[in-house]
């Protein structure tokens, strides 16, 4: 099942839609890292927004990570680790951007 995440608020006009079947890896936290930040968590449906958006280089690197950012804070993942996973995206994500 797909689903709509609404940038800023419902009716702001930027909608991103994940469409039904879309294969993600969720986070990419290295292995070692995998005990204290799992792949999966209260942060999974931001990490598959995030992934849609590396994908398919919408908008730009440093908006796809705070899209990331702000959709962890709509699921409730506390402001420490939305900053930790934050940092890691900003740092370490590539996706299909070039310049970012």
């Amino acid at each position: 099942m797909g689903f709509e995440y609404h940038v800023g608020r419902v009716g702001s006009g930027f909608v991103i839609t994940i469409p039904e079947g879309y294969l993600t890896d969720l986070t990419s936290v290295p292995r070692y890292l995998q005990w204290l930040l799992p792949p999966d968590g209260k942060y999974s449906h931001a990490a598959i927004v995030h992934d849609w958006l590396y994908d398919n280089a919408i908008a730009s690197k440093p908006i796809a990570d705070l899209i990331f950012y702000e959709a962890m804070g709509v699921l409730g993942v506390n402001n420490i680790l939305r900053r930790v996973m934050w940092l890691g995206v900003r740092l370490f994500g590539k996706g299909k951007y070039t310049n970012d």
